[in-house]
């Protein structure tokens, strides 16, 4: 202890200090993982029994933006619609442009390409966006991706907004802002305050801040009265403290943005692998001999995997996509990085790029647990015909239980149904199993496509399942990949932000912090929307985050919000979920993982942990554009203190002046981080313990279980469609940075909606024709006008449009089996054409073409 660099401000920050053996593996070699148990809060207990399984009654979803000036939907305005053809190659030198137009439009040629030369870099920044992980050895001068860019670049920001900013525009103003120009209006520079009766934010001192929030929860009749989210971008000292002074106040409703995207996967993966994490590295995914990637657009939301991809298809991958629609990124990529190397720039330009996808499934929504069915039933029968060639009976045997259960339900699922449902027929599928049969060395990727379905869990099993027929889990090449998307929303679930921890967790709170810490389990987000709705809670403190445009169900999460007495946003940047308030709100702004963290000791460093596993350091480069800006270790420890006082025996000071103090909490509490300031020191960070990864299988009994999934028929009502809500190009999760989506030929417009040709003529409507959309939901109805219908290569009777705007269609009582996911991958709708008044006026450049 007393040679730890957390008692030595001298050594804070200091990446010198490579006190640590490096655990960096080489390729085909298992990463050194330590002797810590496998730790990761998702709990391996049977599926909570206390689950709020209201339906609750339907918003009036057109009446809203008529009753309520200040608007909790996007601006229904056109912007100007422009279609080309949907691209076919992912990058190239247009995402080389488009990375380098961002950086110069924001912050011009130093700030901005400073910025982006260190992000990645081990000596520098983790990118904000996605949490796809960095290599282990050499990383190449501009270690990111076109999302990167974007969210570096708006992150880095200059234009201020502060108290000018703010008397010059009402929220109602505001909320009449699209997206995308509130967030690019610029950063916070100073703590806003919405008083009661206020129509404008108006300036506050941190103190009187830190004392507003402290007043307002102290006089809780409750601390259950209190919610408090966390978004995925909050870095892992901050998330700690958060979880620690959420938990010391008195309540486990810590929702956070993993139960609306990979909760799933934790349902899925705790009981049948013993962790709700992926099990393979980076270099897993060079030496795979198939991949999988399922419910996943990689090209748009983790660009960097298509390099892997890349390297793996050189090295002989057979990759098989699943997935309702053609993504470019799925189909061909031309590697950035390319065109620095005078050898193969010209040849990547003039060329078609390296094919990605070997066999394309285009499922139906919602319908990969059948597609998943069919490909295992296709195992056993080749395993029948050639014994012992196929499966592996080995670890079948010693690991496994369960298998005869599920042979038993396999052949009781019928072609007939696996092909009506799916679309895709035996004889495709067929030839996808051909591929798994023949190899060991398989990696299932997926990401919300699945998780947000009506049947993700399950879907994940029968993917789990997969693998543990062919014992490809814990060996070089083969494994499961969740692919997740904030670039820390796992490490935040690592460190404890969760609303059902484990007995385990809280006794070492207890131990550590001398405090009985809740045990009754929090609210998640669906159940917090609710709870907002009826009135239970009081005050909501969001750490990063949108909520209001995240969440399922937009005008009813809006009702709860207009019920608050307090709303706290820790945020850089704006959004909706800062317009929409009951009688007071908190704006405190906070630096971001790009801004320098000058503290007491020096400057400070934080940490995250990607899709893999590993923890590493991130240690921001510019300079803050406001002293009023504070970092989020600062802001939770200011609030802890102002609302806990004597009671704690945390120190809050102490951690706000040397980041290392929070660190040795969480070394003393969370196995896996042990000597946590010297191992994450050296160059690349380490990675956590990860049993499957050892087919060591942590559930209850020990054992890898095989899954008897139920399968549900979902029969639509004539006319009715089955519509899922997709990302642009140009955002990331709810971050809109501008309206195009160049891959899917959509430029310079947002309220489109994708339907089938043939779905299109039989309701009579046209290119580019004006719609309203109807979600049908246990006989309620919820409406989303003026969308322009965009005929695209999608399975009949699926349809999809993006979100947020879409939210407005997804019923709060609509969740995935299990996990209590928002389904916004498997809403039932119709589309109906609208007809335009005589006279209508339309935005200059616009046609919108209407019924005959």
């Amino acid at each position: 202890m007393d040679k730890s660099p957390a008692y030595d401000p001298n050594q804070a920050g200091k990446t010198e200090q490579q006190t640590a053996s490096n655990n960096v593996p080489k390729s085909g070699e298992r990463p050194d993982q330590g002797s810590a148990p496998t730790s990761d809060n998702w709990s391996t207990s049977p599926e909570r029994q206390t689950l709020d399984d209201r339906v609750m009654e339907a918003p009036d979803t057109l009446g809203a933006k008529h009753k309520f000036p200040i608007l909790a939907q996007p601006p229904e305005e056109f912007t100007g619609l422009k279609l080309t053809k949907p691209a076919t190659v992912a990058a190239g030198i247009t995402a080389v442009l488009k990375s380098g137009a961002f950086a110069m439009d924001y912050e011009g040629p130093v700030r901005g390409t400073h910025a982006l030369l260190k992000m990645n870099q081990k000596d520098g920044f983790d990118c904000s966006s996605c949490a796809w992980p960095d290599p282990d050895d050499h990383r190449s001068v501009a270690e990111f991706c076109e999302n990167g860019a974007k969210a570096t670049t708006s992150d880095a920001q200059s234009d201020p907004v502060g108290p000018e900013f703010f008397a010059k525009h009402s929220l109602v103003d505001l909320s009449r802002m699209t997206d995308r120009d509130l967030n690019n209006a610029g950063r916070l520079t100073h703590p806003m305050v919405l008083r009661p009766g206020a129509t404008h934010y108006t300036p506050i001192s941190w103190p009187e801040a830190f004392a507003l929030v402290g007043q307002e929860l102290n006089a809780l009749k409750s601390p259950h009265e209190a919610i408090f989210y966390t978004s995925g971008k909050v870095p892992n000292e901050p998330a700690y403290l958060y979880q620690l002074f959420v938990r010391q106040f008195g309540t486990n409703n810590l929702p956070d943005c993993s139960n609306m995207c990979h909760e799933s996967s934790g349902a899925a993966l705790s009981n049948t692998t013993g962790l709700g994490k992926g099990s393979v590295t980076l270099n897993d995914i060079y030496e795979a001999e198939v991949i999988l990637i399922i419910g996943q657009n990689p090209g748009t939301n983790h660009p960097r995997m298509l390099t892997a991809l890349q390297k793996a298809k050189k090295n002989g991958a057979k990759i098989i996509s699943i997935n309702p629609l053609l993504e470019a990124g799925l189909l061909h990529f031309k590697n950035p990085q390319d065109f620095m190397n005078p050898l193969k720039a010209l040849g990547v330009l003039l060329g078609d790029g390296t094919p990605i996808t070997d066999i394309y499934l285009q499922v139906r929504i919602n319908s990969d647990q059948l597609v998943l069915r069919g490909l295992m039933k296709c195992l056993l029968e080749a395993e029948a015909l050639n014994p012992g060639q196929v499966l592996d009976q080995g670890f079948i045997q010693e690991y496994t239980t369960g298998y005869p259960e599920l042979v038993e339900t396999l052949n009781n699922t019928s072609w007939a149904d696996i092909e009506e449902a799916s679309g895709i027929t035996r004889a495709q599928i067929q030839e996808a199993a051909n591929l798994v049969a023949r190899h060991k060395k398989i990696i299932t990727c997926w990401a919300m496509g699945l998780t947000q379905q009506k049947n993700g869990v399950y879907t994940i099993q029968e993917i789990v399942n997969m693998h543990f027929m062919k014992g490809a889990v814990g060996i070089p090449g083969a494994g499961l990949c969740p692919v997740r998307g904030h670039s820390n929303v796992q490490g935040d679930r690592t460190m404890g932000i969760w609303e059902r921890p484990t007995d385990t967790f809280l006794d070492s709170l207890a131990q550590e912090f001398n405090f009985e810490p809740p045990r009754e389990y929090g609210f998640d987000v669906v159940e917090a929307v609710k709870a907002l709705h009826d009135g239970r809670v009081k005050v909501f403190m969001a750490m990063g985050g949108n909520m209001l445009s995240a969440c399922s169900d937009t005008e009813f999460v809006a009702e709860g919000m207009r019920k608050l007495r307090l709303s706290v946003h820790v945020t850089p940047k704006l959004n909706r979920s800062h317009l929409v308030n009951g009688e007071m709100a908190l704006l405190l702004p906070c630096k971001t993982r790009i801004d320098i963290d000058m503290q007491k000791s020096g400057q400070q460093f934080m940490t995250c942990e990607n899709s893999m596993g590993v923890v590493s350091m991130s240690k921001g480069v510019l300079t803050p554009i406001s002293d009023q800006m504070l970092s989020e270790v600062a802001i939770v420890c200011g609030i802890a203190l102002a609302t806990l006082g004597e009671k704690s025996t945390v120190d809050w000071v102490g951690c706000t002046e040397n980041y290392d103090l929070i660190r040795e909490y969480v070394a003393r509490t969370i196995p896996g981080f042990e000597d946590f300031n010297q191992k994450v020191r050296h160059p690349g960070g380490f990675y956590l313990p990860n049993g499957p990864r050892e087919r060591n299988f942590t559930t209850e009994n020990g054992k890898a279980n095989f899954s008897c999934t139920p399968l549900e028929k979902h029969v639509l009502e004539p006319g009715q469609l089955v519509l899922m809500t997709i990302r642009s190009h140009d955002q990331f999760n709810t971050t809109v940075y501008d309206y195009n989506d160049r891959y899917r030929g959509v430029h310079n417009e947002r309220r489109v909606i994708f339907l089938n040709a043939e779905d299109m003529a039989e309701r009579g409507i046209r290119e580019k024709g004006l719609v309203n959309i109807t979600s049908h939901f246990e006989g309620q109805q919820r409406h989303a006008e003026k969308f322009i219908a965009i005929p695209y290569d999608i399975p009949k009777g699926n349809c999809a449009v993006y979100f947020p705007e879409g939210n407005v269609l997804v019923p709060i009582g609509s969740v995935a089996y299990k996990s209590n996911t928002p389904t916004s991958k498997f809403v039932i709708v119709t589309v109906a054409p609208v007809e335009l008044p005589i006279g209508t006026q339309l935005p200059a450049g616009q046609q919108i073409a209407v019924p005959a």
